[in-house]
């Protein structure tokens, strides 16, 4: 099962497959793909395109441990039975697998590394929008470490110890750092982005199965390559 195929002859996949064995798939998503049905996205959903290979939880959303927003790129460990998924989410809850992530923000943090803490809920005005102290606000933390100083931007790392819905998007806004071309909490079109610069470069867990450690890495895009050179050139 190396990757999807949906979207035509000459689009890219939506999917490949970074690790698997009989109880689990890591799954790099390509950006414009929806992880599981929702409310204007019925179709041609990650947990649709996987549902011949994967298993456990909601039958809607088979397999799926946790998700990444649509123009977000990157890995997701996603179950193949009941016994991984019901682990799997243990795990997630624990914290025990380890999330990070890189985005080119707009400007420098104040600091080389820190912690963003701050609880996350709905925006009260924008239905679409989460924000920091919104509607039925839950805790969330977020850590970051500066990988790259530019002119006008940083590469950061980022490790999710949370997972609230749009967490690095809504965090780093807040901070004031909003992510390159962000279309909701930044600025669209940013270095020739047609979505936000943010990708989900690295998983590690423990296997729900056997107790190895697991540990996959995803280089960055094509597109997000080119936006990072565009950034270097301002230099």
């Amino acid at each position: 099962m190396p990757s999807g195929d949906a979207g035509g002859p000459h689009a890219p996949p939506p999917f490949q497959i970074a690790y698997e064995d009989e109880h689990l798939l890591v799954v790099d998503k390509a950006p414009g793909v929806v992880v599981h049905p929702a409310k204007g996205h019925r179709e041609d959903t990650l947990s649709q395109l996987l549902a011949p290979s994967a298993s456990g939880g909601d039958p809607e959303r088979a397999g799926i441990v946790h998700r990444l927003d649509r123009d977000t790129s990157g890995l997701l460990v996603v179950a193949r039975s009941d016994q991984a998924h019901v682990l799997l989410q243990a795990a997630l809850a624990r914290r025990e697998i380890e999330r990070e992530y890189l985005a080119l923000v707009q400007g420098r943090p104040p600091a080389r590394s820190g912690t963003i803490e701050a609880p996350i809920g709905r925006d009260p005005r924008i239905r679409t929008r989460m924000a920091v102290g919104g509607a039925h606000a839950r805790e969330a933390r977020t850590h970051f470490q500066l990988d790259r100083a530019l002119a006008e931007h940083s590469l950061l790392s980022l490790r999710l110890e949370t997972g609230r819905t749009h967490q690095i998007r809504v965090h780093l806004r807040a901070i004031g750092h909003p992510v390159a071309g962000d279309p909701e909490y930044g600025t669209p079109g940013m270095l020739g982005l047609q979505r936000q610069f943010l990708h989900a470069t690295r998983l590690a867990f423990a296997h729900p199965i056997s107790g190895e450690r697991i540990e996959v890495s995803s280089p960055l895009p094509a597109d997000l390559q080119a936006a990072l050179r565009r950034a270097e050139r301002l230099s």
